[in-house]
């Protein structure tokens, strides 16, 4: 006969059965009775049997006894997970059992987890970068346990937790960490100043890794004790030696000769200086660089070159009348197709001869109707940041903050939209309208096209700051200037370092931009959502003295009074509905800027 043993629910086949024999002592074999119709056994015979069959039962009943034991409830028996054990019992009871076990190692696990990396060490709470174990996940690993029978009766095994993190959290916390030791990773880029295309190498960062980091602290957090967190290189995907071939392969020749455009309304010649100002490199955040058209900035740099067969649809805008906003009609026109005059002049670029194209007119609706305009909501003034500066508006460094404003305002960011300042004005060059005027430059002042457009920066950055906008990316000067506010602040260089806002409202943002012979003032304009956006200070500290440094004299040299260097924090507090609904961290420490003086050191 067999048996299959049970628990308390059904099992799959491949679980053990029982196979019972008749049990036959010596000299028990059947005798016959000599009389017809007799059973054949004798009553010893009987009673041996009977005896055997109870012995069976016995083993039956202990057999299916301990099946019954070995499969109750839903963990496999022997499971522990941190100590508790979990094994034979349902999900809801393991669960209850796990969280008393974390309750008595709340003071341990809430402790602060000292992180090493790289030569940096500093603690981080764990609820701050969302450590936790997952009781609930952790239980249904461990109810899906491998245990065979016989280890379900006297085995044992260990069941790891699931532990979970906020991995942007945590990466950004370990990039505080990492502060000067690491370095941001250089992107590969193809520039022109004028129709010399200059290549930038990729330089690889020096970081922490996201996942990796994430894995590594998790791991350590249960351990206990010092979590080495490693430093690592990450290369951009785009090699130096692939940057000199795009510029020997593409951008040289690419402004070497004019391209000819035919339509059926005419011809058009695009010259090597518009052929600069529309070609484009660009890096995504991998660091692969990729050549394309940017036929908008083609077109801008064309001018009145297309009107002859072209008529551009032009958007609607808004401008500021009497303290309100005031819808201008936009309209529709007939463009060349920009997608394939993108695709055509790329392909026609790279080569010496046959450097003509066909064009083709098709019908061009404004991107942003009145309809459109109209409901994003731009109805009031949400925030305004306004920054002096000296030297009149005579100055070479003043007109570049002019032309800065001038190209910018205006500008409507829909909501979702990311906007890049280099993305908007590219290169600020000489074509471009912009100026030399002092820009900081390894730790120095030096004369550079475009100086000045820093504090325009500055004052978009607090604009879109005080509107309670996502800021994207930004970074504040390497010194401190007393025209600025301390951390909330921001620098610009073409094309390393750029000024990004998200507009992260369900309403429409416009930029509006006014200046005078001494001020620069940045309004937002949307519908207010916050009923106050502030900024708290912490003290300054980690305070450093400036030294003084001789330079050679000369048109390069620029002198400076030097000012001290510290560290300090500012917290974005925003307030809806009289509650604060956020507060933001910004942090970031100065260099003392060195007193330069431009002439030898006294003898």
């Amino acid at each position: 006969m067999a048996v299959t043993l049970y628990g308390d629910k059904r099992v799959s086949d491949d679980r053990p059965t029982v196979q019972v024999t008749a049990v036959t002592w010596p000299g028990d074999e059947p005798e016959p009775t000599g009389k017809s119709g007799g059973s054949g056994w004798s009553r010893s015979r009987r009673g041996r049997l009977l005896l055997a069959g109870g012995l069976a039962a016995v083993v039956l009943a202990g057999v299916g006894g301990a099946g019954a034991y070995a499969y109750a409830g839903d963990v496999p028996r022997g499971t522990t997970v941190l100590g508790a054990e979990l094994g034979g019992r349902s999900r809801d009871e393991a669960a209850r059992e796990l969280r008393a076990e974390l309750e008595r190692r709340a003071g341990t696990l809430n402790a602060p987890l000292t992180v090493l990396v790289g030569e940096q060490k500093a603690e981080i709470r764990p609820a701050d970068v969302g450590l936790a174990v997952d009781v609930e996940a952790t239980v249904a690993v461990a109810a899906e346990a491998d245990a065979h029978p016989v280890s379900r009766l006297l085995g044992s095994r260990t069941v790891d937790p699931v532990v979970t993190v906020d991995a942007d959290r945590l990466d950004a916390a370990l990039r505080g960490v990492v502060g000067k030791q690491g370095r941001e990773m250089t992107m590969p880029a193809i520039i022109f100043t004028g129709t010399t295309p200059k290549p930038v190498y990729p330089k690889p960062a020096l970081s922490v890794d996201r996942e990796h980091s994430a894995q590594v602290v998790t791991k350590g957090w249960l351990a206990g004790g010092q979590v080495t967190v490693p430093l690592v290189e990450q290369a951009p995907a785009t090699t130096a030696e692939e940057v000199d071939r795009l510029v020997e392969e593409l951008a040289r020749p690419a402004v070497a000769k004019p391209v000819t455009v035919t339509t059926d309304k005419g011809t058009v010649t695009i010259p090597p200086a518009a052929i600069a100002r529309g070609l484009r490199f660009s890096a995504d955040k991998a660091g692969k660089l990729t050549p394309r058209v940017d036929v908008k900035r083609l077109r801008a740099a064309l001018g009145d070159k297309l009107a002859s067969i072209e008529s551009p649809p032009k958007d609607a805008t808004m401008t500021i009348s009497g303290g309100k906003p005031k819808m201008v009609p936009g309209r529709a026109g007939q463009q060349l197709d920009s997608a394939a005059l993108a695709r055509d002049l790329l392909a026609v670029l790279p080569k010496a001869d046959g450097r003509t194209v066909s064009g083709e007119l098709a019908p061009a609706e404004p991107e942003l109707t009145e309809a459109k305009l109209g409901a994003l909501g731009i109805k009031e003034r949400v925030s305004t940041f306004t920054t002096r500066f000296p030297g009149g508006l005579s100055s070479p460094r003043s007109q570049n903050i002019v032309q800065a404003a001038k190209d910018v305002d205006g500008t409507v960011v829909k909501p979702g939209e990311t906007f890049s300042l280099n993305g908007h004005t590219g290169e600020r060059g000489y074509d471009q309208g912009y100026k030399d005027a002092p820009v900081i430059v390894n730790g120095k002042l030096v004369p550079g096209v475009g100086g000045g457009v820093s504090q325009f920066t500055t004052t978009l950055f607090n604009a879109s700051y005080y509107a309670g906008l996502e800021d994207v990316e930004h970074k504040p000067h390497s010194f401190y200037f007393s025209r600025y506010p301390a951390v909330i602040e921001s620098t610009i260089f073409w094309p390393d370092l750029d000024f990004k806002f998200r507009n992260n409202t369900p309403h429409g943002v416009l930029i509006d931009t006014s200046y005078t012979s001494s001020t620069i003032t940045v309004s937002m304009w949307s519908t207010k959502i916050y009923d106050s956006v502030k900024t708290e200070y912490g003290p300054r500290r980690n305070i450093t003295a400036p030294k003084t440094v001789h330079l050679e004299p000369g048109p390069t040299c620029i002198s400076a009074v030097g000012s001290e260097g510290f560290t300090q924090d500012a917290f974005r507090v925003i307030k809806k509905d009289g509650k604060v609904v956020k507060r933001e961290k910004f942090s970031w420490t100065y260099d003392a800027e060195p007193r330069f003086i431009c002439g030898p050191e006294p003898s």
